[in-house]
């Protein structure tokens, strides 16, 4: 598949998506496991940390807008604290949030779940799966309708919680189609045909064999294309990848793509937000698949219910995909760091050809810490700061060869003029720069300083920049 993800995602843009369904909030509660409880035969957690996440529908829009999307959220929350922090992670991801109801008979859904060495030992469940009804069903179809006229697409992703009604998704896909808009669904409702004349849907082997009864997949997947007038059927195979059924009989597979499995929650919303981006980007059903099937090979090797990036997904090609990731997903294998007292060192730049500077710069922040992290100039940010002219490598290019590196633990790419944002969300604990920076201000100082860390200057290397290079081979050439 080499370079086929990177000219897939060029070809993208940034469509706009509504994700329509069950609003779930997922709590977090990490720690470590030392002893057994003497009052019962239980393990003891000892708690460091607690965190929330978005769950369900809202992860689905999570993944969007983390994929690059203009993403658009419609269901219900109750008017409670959990619904509050749901909302505010919703704006905190740019995800349009007007479609959002509040209900304060039909408290919001959350899932904790209990981590230690990043296993997962208990989930707890509070909700209500009643159905929504009266105004609050009326005012849900009524936004998400209207939403039709501006958005590309619409997924419907259902977790049996009782928002998508028959009212609510036969609204949803009447508005849709009529503005020529497809729509994709998710399913696990037994009662699926709500969902008749969707564009098509998105399931796994056990989901279809519940709900059709057939233990054969093309079977299952023939007669709810039948039943359900779709173009088409994605089924997520795990270990054994994915298979799109297409209406007339046509099928193809993908293999999963080989990654080390940390855990799956949350895989399937991964796969089906990246699917539908593809579609309402124009891309072709296997291009789709490709997609999908490659963002869930990656947020698999993550804990958790997360999100994939653009970014890792152009380094998964490599063999450096593991080192680029998100901020989100940095942020979190931070906190595992600091858990376990390792020193973090952050350090930035444009890197475009790396020389014999830039590697001494990272060794030299190799040495000041156990853990080194490198916000790489996005390929926008290089032409502001160096001229049209640069960069010379594409931002995928300079994070797979930065990735390469031993003194490198983390990239992370960003596209503003200077790294304020990444070093206040990073927090780290040593900030390396060139010692030019000896009589010059130093972005994020402050930050630093500010938590007992210090900012220490690597010596520089004499006579050796990418602007001599670049100099050099273009008077070579004449």
């Amino acid at each position: 598949m080499s370079g086929r993800l990177t000219e897939i995602l060029t070809r993208l843009g940034t469509p706009r998506l509504l994700i329509a369904g069950d609003l779930i909030l997922d709590k977090y509660v990490w720690g470590s496991v030392q002893r057994v409880s003497p009052e019962a035969p239980v393990q003891i957690l000892a708690v460091s940390r607690e965190e929330y996440r978005l769950g369900g529908a809202a992860n689905v829009a999570r993944n969007l807008a983390s994929l690059g999307a203009r993403a658009a959220c419609g269901g219900v929350i109750g008017r409670d604290e959990p619904g509050g922090i749901l909302l505010r992670l919703l704006r905190g991801c740019r995800i349009d949030a007007h479609a959002v109801v509040r209900d304060a008979a039909k408290p919001t859904p959350v899932k904790t779940r209990m981590i230690a060495h990043n296993q997962q030992m208990l989930r707890v469940d509070r909700e209500k799966t009643e159905p929504i009804r009266g105004g609050v069903e009326k005012a849900l179809a009524g936004a998400c309708a209207r939403a039709a006229g501006s958005c590309d697409a619409a997924v419907v992703s259902d977790y049996n919680k009782g928002t998508l009604t028959r009212a609510v998704c036969e609204t949803i896909i009447r508005s849709f189609r009529r503005a020529g808009r497809p729509v994709l669904v998710g399913l696990k409702s037994r009662d699926y045909r709500k969902y008749l004349d969707a564009t098509g849907a998105s399931l796994n082997r056990a989901e279809l064999a519940l709900i059709t009864g057939e233990e054969d997949p093309a079977k299952g997947a023939a007669r709810i294309m039948r039943e359900l007038r779709l173009r088409f059927v994605v089924l997520t195979l795990g270990e054994r990848g994915m298979q799109v059924f297409e209406r007339g009989g046509a099928t193809f597979r993908l293999p999963a793509v080989a990654r080390e499995v940390y855990d799956v929650t949350g895989a399937g919303d991964t796969a089906l937000a990246a699917f539908a981006l593809g579609h309402a980007g124009g891309l072709g059903l296997e291009e789709c698949a490709a997609l999908a099937n490659a963002s869930a090979g990656i947020v698999v090797g993550k804990v958790g219910t997360e999100a994939v990036t653009r970014a890792e997904l152009a380094a998964s090609e490599g063999d450096g995909h593991r080192k680029v990731v998100g901020l989100d997903e940095l942020k979190r294998l931070l906190a595992e760091h600091r858990i376990e007292g390792r020193r973090i060192v952050f350090t930035n730049g444009c890197f475009d050809l790396i020389h014999e500077g830039h590697v001494a710069l990272l060794r030299f922040a190799r040495s000041r810490g156990d853990v080194v992290v490198v916000g790489l100039n996005g390929d926008a940010s290089v032409r502001r700061l160096k001229g049209d002219s640069r960069p010379i490598l594409r931002q995928r290019e300079r994070a797979a060869i930065l990735s390469a590196m031993e003194a490198v633990d983390y990239v992370v790419l960003f596209d503003e003029d200077t790294p304020a944002r990444l070093i206040r969300a990073v927090e780290p604990d040593v900030l390396v720069k060139g010692e030019d920076y000896a009589d010059r201000p130093v972005v994020g100082r402050d930050v630093v300083e500010r938590r007992g860390g210090r900012v220490e200057l690597a010596p520089l290397v004499k006579g050796v920049s990418t602007t001599d290079i670049v100099d050099r081979i273009r008077r070579d050439s004449r």
